[in-house]
């Protein structure tokens, strides 16, 4: 018997592998796969894009409820979602309802750094890219000195 996941498989062109590589993840893998971009003064210092959270003030990208703000009120590691609070539907009957998204329709606006972890992890993560920009002006301003 198969196994239903495996920590080998690399990549492939295929969608359906792609969707079954998700689907079947471990928790531990896609909290990694639980990620947003960040705002642009976000980037600057932090990096690309860093895991969603719960407290983390986020703008929807695309859809429906596009340019919509909120802060993330609930994730579902299991879906692979994240609702926002002030973001609902009606039903029919009245009730209102939690909508869902994906981490990468998402943009993170404000980061919740309450976690001590996770301060520490992006810390680190500013530390590395401040250098990545250093070495790369550094690079750039030798070529023109010659």
């Amino acid at each position: 018997m198969k196994q239903k996941f495996s920590t080998k498989w690399k990549e492939s062109k295929q969608p359906r592998k792609k969707r079954k590589y998700t689907a079947n993840a471990p928790l531990h893998l896609k909290r990694k796969m639980m990620s947003a971009i960040l705002s642009k003064e976000l980037r600057e210092r932090y990096g690309r894009n860093a895991e969603i959270r719960k407290g983390d003030s986020v703008v929807v990208m695309r859809g429906e409820f596009k340019k919509k703000t909120g802060k993330v009120a609930s994730i579902n590691m299991k879906k692979m979602k994240v609702s926002i609070e002030g973001i609902q539907r009606s039903k029919k009957d009245g009730s209102k309802v939690a909508v869902w998204f994906h981490p990468s329709k998402l943009m993170i606006t404000a980061l919740n750094l309450e976690d001590e972890r996770r301060f520490k992890r992006i810390k680190k993560s500013e530390d590395k890219s401040s250098k990545d920009k250093k070495d790369k002006s550094g690079g750039k301003n030798e070529k023109n000195k010659t």
